[in-house]
């Protein structure tokens, strides 16, 4: 792994953190919400983009492997919060996702205290961010335009739930993997003191 910060997936990465406060202004301050469909839209399928990148040119960095679930992550938040906020989703949806988000913080809190970083992204979790970002562009045009709310709705809602499965999945799977990396050292430490 490369630890070259000019490439071409680190770009695509910060503009897609980039396209996270241009959606909020779009969908809360000016209320353009088929220019925020778009630019939601954009960030969300673009997420595949950087990694197939990195792999094809051989340019995977240490950098674009935090860039990128952070540049999700940043999307997911911002986009349920604004939601939430204009009722495009109840808040029962973004509470259980948000707290998906605070159980891995915990994990997180523990694996550094151990002198572990994040873990590497799971295609459980991968699907689950594809499906998630997915489901809001098309959840936005079900509440924007009325005419297409029946059938985005139902396709929007099979997406979000779906993801919001598949999200909890990935969570579970990644706290066994920081207990499993947690234990094998206190195992090591209890040896080394012996």
């Amino acid at each position: 792994m490369g630890d070259r910060v000019l490439t071409l997936p680190n770009l695509i990465s910060f503009v897609r953190l980039v396209g996270v406060p241009v959606f909020l202004y779009l969908f809360l301050v000016v209320r353009a919400d088929v220019a925020a469909i778009v630019v939601l839209a954009v960030g969300g399928t673009s997420d595949w983009v950087d990694g197939w990148i990195a792999r094809r040119l051989g340019q995977v960095s240490r950098l674009g492997e935090l860039l990128d679930p952070l540049a999700d992550r940043l999307y997911i938040i911002a986009t349920l919060f604004a939601f939430t906020a204009r009722e495009v989703v109840p808040w029962q949806f973004t509470g259980a996702l948000l707290a998906r988000e605070l159980l891995l913080l915990a994990s997180l809190g523990v694996l550094r205290r151990y002198g572990y970083g994040p873990p590497p992204v799971h295609y459980v979790g991968k699907t689950a961010t594809f499906l998630l970002l997915a489901a809001f562009p098309i959840l936005l045009l079900a509440d924007a335009v009325p005419d297409a709310g029946t059938a985005a709705g139902a396709i929007g809602w099979g997406l979000a739930w779906w993801g919001l499965a598949l999200y909890w999945a990935a969570g579970t799977m990644y706290v066994v993997q920081a207990g499993r990396l947690v234990r094998t050292m206190r195992g090591r430490r209890t040896e080394a003191a012996a």
